[in-house]
């Protein structure tokens, strides 16, 4: 499909009772000709498709897997649309529950308490097939679309189960004297076959709530921000919905409101928390020119404000797609799990049969009934839903726990691997030091004519975006100089500027650049750049017509929270390096305050890109943490890429994981974020296949021999049922980890 443009859109599945039908519903969609690739999140009862829409349409994906007993609800119009149909599922199954128990409970009590009155057999009867046809019946209707198609799954071993316990009780019903004539008593097993219909709607039921707490993340998202807005029309200001706002209009915010969208306040003042977005929790001043981000709070003074981004074009937009992305994709340990579960019902199946026919072959006919029996208790125990929904849950609930607390994850895969990471890799500017460097001296040569030159360096530092360069401009701003027209303006990665100011070629930049450039310091310079950098600020150069004329030193203050950053990375075994474009003594004084003991400086951008290449070769897992732009070749090197920023800095799609905040501390609530969500997944895979492993052959009836055990299928379903559940409650505990 190259050159053609792709679309891609999530849709609910309706019908999905375990990991087996995701893989089917996967695996048609897959083959359909227009569809590039299709993932299904068994959790979310979502499937995301990437398709050629001039060859397939969404209606397509429906008749496909409609043939499978599957429904693909196409509501692109509802952001609520996958909650929506959960809800409805909640509502049918807690009808069945109720339904399904109301007669099963009777059964039980007559097969316990009163089973020496064989005529009850028939009450028990009639009360357990309107439980398989009423209450239970999707069991069956799928199984048999499944069936027709050659497939099978969770409700096939359900419908199996249930179904060969309710014929041969009823068999023994209608028609004792077959066993009786054998010598064999006509047992019947009808509360069996009604009470583990009950405990799997139960179980489906208690998973269905227990999903929709996963997507807690994206609802608190959703809900930050407010239904309706207040604009400035004219004279006059209206309230309007939300959804048909646009870029330009005037908005008004009072205290205490939710700012809607993003914008620029055109008037009045205020403080407002950032928090949401930001993760810091002291309110920043709002006055004219200043942004403001949807989903946070005004908390004093009304003003107005012009909006630039709405919907999927604000900073929480971009946060609230981010995150259901990442909830949606798969990590690499979950394909295993995939590849078991498509396998996993026609191995349960054979293992059935076998059961069957050892018990006859080894006990004759009078074993009949315990043959049946565990054909019956293996099919209900073996459930491949805990397989399933171990992975994606897990994964569901780290990646919302990390969005509530400025961590934003790409995809399934970053949180997978930054739980291997090795080494962190440091940019300096913007992530161990606040990123906002201030002029604190200059020091010009005899013979410079210093207002005049700082006009030239104004003009082309102006137009740089470096963060020193617009130190040296905020300088110049303050000192009242004037901004001329410069010419040819050249950006050198990871050196300097150049540019022509009134004919003159003027050079602003790092030493290394200059001497590039065949111009050196004078002995005065010289003396005084030495002594600027034994006080560890970093300096920039300044020059033209082959001289060095002026130098800025610089300072920018440490991260508050970058000693303690450094030393939790110590803790976890993690190394900490330093690698940046600023002078040795810079680096060597930064390195020291903090703790850290590798460190390389005067670092181009490919330099730092090749470093972390050779790091990759010596084995290490490398963790590359920058601005998200001026780092991009180093970050898309490293293993694991974590962008810091603030605000509308927030750049998602550059790196593996996006930090909201320029917090370093949050790099380690990240590795940390990790290790939890994959030790909740490997804990998950481990019980959900220690579950199958030792409970099939006991169903089997592999105890018997010894003990004289055989387990009752009643206790398999409920078993089965709670074994989702408890997976599903594992990956729950993640929301309420502390970093």
């Amino acid at each position: 499909m190259n050159n053609i443009t792709l679309i891609s859109a999530e849709f609910p599945v309706s019908g999905m009772s375990c990991a087996t039908c995701a893989t089917t519903v996967e695996s048609t969609l897959k083959s359909l000709n227009g569809v590039d690739s299709a993932s299904v999140n068994f959790a979310t009862r979502t499937v995301q498709i990437n398709y050629n829409s001039e060859v397939v349409t969404p209606f397509d994906f429906k008749k496909a897997i409609e043939a499978f007993g599957y429904n693909l609800i196409i509501a692109s119009d509802s952001e609520n649309s996958v909650e929506i149909e959960q809800n409805k599922e909640i509502i049918k199954l807690t009808r069945n529950v109720i339904g399904s128990f109301a007669l099963s409970v009777p059964v039980f009590i007559m097969a316990m308490f009163f089973h020496h009155y064989s005529y009850l057999n028939w009450i028990m009867m009639f009360l357990t097939l309107s439980v398989l046809l009423f209450f239970g019946n999707t069991f069956f209707i799928n199984a048999y679309k499944q069936i027709k198609h050659f497939k099978v799954n969770m409700d096939t071993l359900v419908a199996l189960s249930t179904g060969i316990s309710f014929i041969f009780s009823a068999f023994n019903t209608i028609y004792p004297q077959l066993l009786i004539s054998k010598g064999v008593e006509p047992h019947v097993y009808f509360e069996s076959a009604a009470i583990i219909i009950s405990f799997i709607l139960t179980g489906k039921l208690l998973e269905s709530k227990s999903s929709l707490k996963t997507m807690s993340a994206v609802k608190k998202l959703i809900g930050l921000q407010p239904k309706t807005i207040t604009i400035i029309d004219g004279e006059e200001e209206r309230e309007i919905d939300l959804q048909v706002a646009e870029s330009g209009m005037l908005i008004k915010v009072r205290p205490g409101e939710r700012i809607p969208v993003d914008g620029m306040l055109v008037s009045g003042q205020s403080f407002v928390d950032e928090s949401t977005i930001t993760g810091e929790p002291i309110p920043n001043e709002k006055i004219k020119g200043e942004k403001v981000f949807a989903g946070t709070v005004n908390q004093s003074g009304s003003f107005v404000f012009e909006a630039t981004g709405v919907g999927n074009d604000s900073v929480l937009g971009q946060i609230i797609k981010a995150v259901k992305q990442a909830q949606g994709t798969k990590a690499p340990i979950q394909h295993l799990a995939d590849k078991i579960a498509g396998i996993f019902v026609p191995i349960v199946v054979a293992i059935a049969i076998l059961s069957f026919t050892l018990w006859i072959l080894i006990g004759g006919m009078p074993y009949i009934t315990h043959a049946i029996m565990s054909v019956v208790t293996v099919l209900v125990i073996a459930c491949p839903c805990a397989l399933g929904l171990a992975t994606p849950t897990a994964i569901m609930v780290g990646v919302g726990k990390g969005a509530e607390n400025g961590i934003l994850v790409r995809d399934a895969t970053s949180i997978e691997n930054a739980e291997k990471i090795s080494v962190v890799v440091f940019d300096k500017t913007g992530t161990l030091t606040e990123g906002k460097p201030n002029v604190e001296k200059i020091i010009y040569d005899k013979g410079c004519d210093l207002p005049e030159f700082l006009v030239n360096v104004h003009s082309v530092e102006t137009l740089s975006e470096h963060p020193l360069a617009k130190a040296i401009s905020k300088y110049c701003d303050e000192k009242n100089i004037k901004i001329l027209k410069a010419e040819n303006f050249n950006n050198n990665a990871g050196q300097g500027v150049t540019a022509n100011v009134l004919g003159e070629l003027t050079i602003v930049g790092n030493l290394k650049f200059f001497e590039q450039n065949g111009m050196v310091l004078s002995e005065y310079l010289i003396n005084e750049n030495n002594k600027l950098l034994k006080e560890g600020f970093t300096i920039v150069y300044a020059g033209s017509e082959k001289k060095v004329k002026l130098l800025f030193a610089l300072s920018d203050r440490l991260n508050s929270e970058s000693i303690n950053a450094i030393s939790e990375l110590k803790t976890l075994g993690i190394k900490s390096i330093l690698l940046t474009g600023d002078n040795e003594q810079s680096a060597k004084i930064i390195s020291e305050k903090i703790g850290i003991s590798e460190f390389k400086s005067q670092m181009l951008p490919s330099q730092k890109a090749e470093y972390i290449i050779n790091l990759k070769k010596a084995g290490e897992v490398v963790a590359m943490v920058g601005d998200g732009v001026n780092d991009a070749q180093a970050l898309t090197e490293a293993n694991i890429s974590m962008a810091m920023g603030k605000g509308s800095d927030i750049s998602i799609d550059v790196a593996d994981i996006t930090l909201a905040t320029s917090n370093p501390i949050k790099v380690v609530d990240a590795i940390k974020l990790s290790k939890y969500t994959i030790k909740a997944v490997k804990q998950n895979l481990f019980w959900a296949f220690v579950y199958n492993v030792v409970g099939i052959p006991i169903a089997a009836g592999v105890l018997f021999p010894f003990f004289g055990y055989l387990l009752n299928p009643m206790i398999a379903g409920a078993a089965m049922a709670l074994s989702s559940v408890s997976v599903i409650t594992n990956s729950l505990r993640l929301r309420y980890v502390k970093f």
